[in-house]
């Protein structure tokens, strides 16, 4: 099911939510973003193999896929880009994506299929021009990746934020807001616990969000943040967020247990 985030005839967003098969737990669930401004279209962390064919047709519905300008990419986990050798040889875009996994996407392609098609996004970011408007590469960097970007779109508003914000649902879920910020941490916490790397990355993050006037943060798995007040409520909790290093302990360090038993014959 395609989710339209925003019309205003000029410029459209759409969220496909849906397009991962569900197996009994065994794949996580994504979210794929569409932006199209004065008819020139970009997809943003268009997704893996299982991703593409179904992502090609419902992007059809709404514009032609030999046509895309640009694959945007948050950062280079096979989640959200590992079928971009397929967008290369379906149409002429190109990949932009941080300096420092420019030359990991290579490996995604057939050989000589990049030649000349990645933009490479600086650690401070990157405007990209798509139609006759602007998208902001704002820096995400260690949120998880290390070279990691989350992409603002100021005509809509709209803060697609990649893996921070992830939630772990269904496909029919992802589909739905939130409405019930302190219900929906059960889906959220563990991950952004394991997967965010500290929270000094974190109250950098929420410092610089702040300034940018957002209506609604959309992450690559889960739910959105929809409206004003979840926005802050989202923002304040990823300020205080205690995750990755701040964790670690030498628990999180210490040899296998048994490792030191003798094995039987040696």
């Amino acid at each position: 099911m395609a989710t339209e985030l925003f019309n205003n005839g000029q410029h459209v967003c759409v969220m496909f939510s849906d397009l991962v098969e569900e197996d009994e737990g065994e794949v996580v669930q994504t979210n794929q973003f569409f932006i199209c401004d004065h008819g020139q279209g970009a997809l943003i962390d268009p997704g893996g193999q299982m991703t593409y064919n179904e992502l090609f047709i419902a992007l059809s519905r709404f514009f032609p896929p030999k046509e895309l300008k640009y694959i945007l990419a948050s950062h280079a986990d096979p989640d959200i880009v590992a079928s971009v050798g397929r967008w290369l040889t379906g149409s002429e875009c190109q990949v932009v994506i941080s300096k420092l996994w420019s030359r990991f996407i290579p490996h995604f392609c057939p050989a000589g299929k990049t030649a000349g098609r990645i933009v490479s996004i600086p650690d401070d970011g990157l405007r990209i021009q798509i139609g006759q408007s602007e998208v902001l590469a704002l820096p995400a960097h260690f949120l998880h990746s290390e070279g990691n970007f989350q992409f603002y779109d100021p005509i809509s508003k709209i803060l697609f934020s990649g893996d921070l914000g992830a939630s772990m649902v269904s496909n029919s879920d992802a589909a739905e807001p939130v409405t019930d910020f302190s219900a929906h941490l059960r889906s959220m916490q563990s991950f952004h616990r394991r997967y965010m790397s500290g929270n000094r990355a974190c109250r950098l993050w929420a410092a610089m969000v702040r300034q940018l006037d957002i209506q609604c943060i959309v992450p690559q798995h889960g739910c959105m943040f929809q409206g004003p007040e979840m926005v802050a409520r989202f923002i304040d909790w990823v300020e205080q967020l205690e995750c990755g290093i701040d964790l670690l302990d030498e628990q999180h360090y210490s040899l296998p247990r048994n490792w030191l038993r003798p094995v039987d014959g040696f």
